[in-house]
Formats: C-alpha cells, structure tokens, sequence
C-alpha cells in the first residue's frame, strides 16, 4: 500500500493552509499514493489560549473545503484534525475522507493535552481543555482495505487505546500530531516506537513542525514505524511530503514470529 505522509507549519489562516495541503495532495496523487495522512490541527492552529474563529460545523464550507481535497485528487485522507464545533462546545476532531469525498467516520480527541514547559528559564502552560471539551468514542475505520485506528497526539501516550483497536483487527494506528519540542525531544520517538512494537502493526504519525504564532512551536519528526519497531520515515525538520510503501503482509510475519496475542 503506498501512503503519503505530510509534515507542515499550519497557520491559523486556513486558506493558507489549504494551498499547502492542496499543492501535497497532487503530488502525492501523481505519484499513486492511495492514502494521505495530514497532521492534527492542519486546517487552522490556534494560540492554545483561544479556539480559531474558522470551526468546522456538518457540511459547512470548512467542512466542504477538507472532503473536496479526498475528492479533487482521488485520495483518501486520513487524520488529519480540525476545531469543530458541537452542541456548543469546540472538539478537536480527526476527520477521514475516501477517495470520493465521503466521509469514513471521525474521531474526537479524548485525552487532551496539559503540561507545565519549562524552556530558557521561563514556564509556559499548555492546557488543551482551556478550548476544546474531549471526547469519548474510540474510531476504528476501513480505508482501502486497511483497518485503522485512530488517535490524536496525546492519545499516543495511552497504550490501553491502541491495544484495544487491535483486538478489534486494527493493522495500522495513526496520531495526527503537534507535539511540542520539549515533549518532542523527550518522548516523541520512544513512544511511536513503542505503540507499534507493542501491537505488532504500523504506526503513521503525521506531525506539524515549526513555529505557527508567537505561544506554539512543535517538533515535526513525523513518523512510520513498522510492526517490528524499525522506523521507515523520519521526516525530521521542516515542511515536506513523503511517500512510502508499506508491505502489509509484515504484520503477519512479526506477528508469527513473536506471539503476543492471545
């Protein structure tokens, strides 16, 4: 199965953010890519003190804005999040397109972010809850034939989610990621590695990188581990677009080789 993966520095402008988006899309389409992952928040990032004032809403031109791309280059999306607005309240949802442009069901970000930084002697607090309500349903989704969990960047840090999309057939989990650069520095790698050394199946994780506004700055190093650990792609720093393979039938030959479950 060949995937894209795309690393990038969204701006809260989502027209900006949609030519980038755009321009990856095509390329990845004439190089036959099947899937495109994008990373959390790439339609618009906020300050993490106020949402964006661009919210997705069922059908609305944001909303319409993110299934044309699926749609427009014969891609199916993956991942990718966007603030959305629900019964009041703002989510961080992950949106899944197929190749059409019709929706393969979403995933509400469940654990929300909270950290204390310390960086050049100054703390700086981060607290996802300060805009987003989380959710609460875990989403297990069939994009071309591949069984697919999904999660959003924190939620890598939950090993009990990932383990569960797994015993219900999950070959692949995804998290959609900003991950700072302290936390990145720290525990970005380990922790993707992990998730798929545990679970024996790949892990895509698409992940912003840069400097977006004056208050968040993320780390990048957008990943695909195999089912052995092994990292395929390490997009490292700055904006870019990566197209893999993957060879599906890895999972059973790890799987066979350590038997982990049961």
């Amino acid at each position: 199965m060949r995937i894209a993966v795309l690393q990038m520095k969204s701006l809260e402008d989502f027209h900006e953010n949609l030519k980038v988006v755009r321009s990856f899309a095509e390329k990845a389409a004439n190089e036959k890519a099947k899937i495109l992952f994008l990373p959390e928040c790439f339609y618009s990032m906020s300050d993490g003190l106020k949402p964006i004032p661009f919210l997705v809403e069922d059908h609305n031109e944001h909303y319409q804005n993110i299934s044309k791309i699926a749609k427009d280059y014969g891609l199916s999306l993956v991942g990718g999040s966007a603030a959305t607005k629900l019964n009041g309240n703002v989510v961080n949802r992950a949106y899944n397109f197929d190749s059409q442009g019709q929706s393969l069901g979403h995933y509400d970000k469940i654990n929300l972010f909270s950290c204390d930084i310390q960086k050049e002697g100054q703390r700086k607090s981060i607290d996802e809850a300060d805009i987003y309500t989380p959710g609460n349903t875990p989403q297990l989704i069939n994009v071309e034939g591949i069984k697919i969990g999904l999660g959003i960047c924190f939620d890598l840090r939950y090993p009990e989610m990932a383990r569960q999309y797994v015993r219900e057939g999950a070959q692949l989990l995804t998290f959609a990621s900003a991950f700072t650069v302290p936390t990145g520095k720290a525990h970005w790698h380990t922790l993707v590695r992990a998730r798929a050394i545990e679970n024996q199946c790949f892990v895509v994780a698409a992940a912003q990188w840069g400097r977006h506004n004056e208050r968040i700055q993320t780390y990048g190093h957008s990943l695909v581990v195999d089912p052995w650990g092994d990292v395929l792609l390490d997009a490292e720093e700055g904006e870019g677009q990566y197209i893999i393979d993957l060879d599906m039938e890895r999972i059973e030959t790890v799987r066979k080789s350590v038997k982990v479950f049961k």
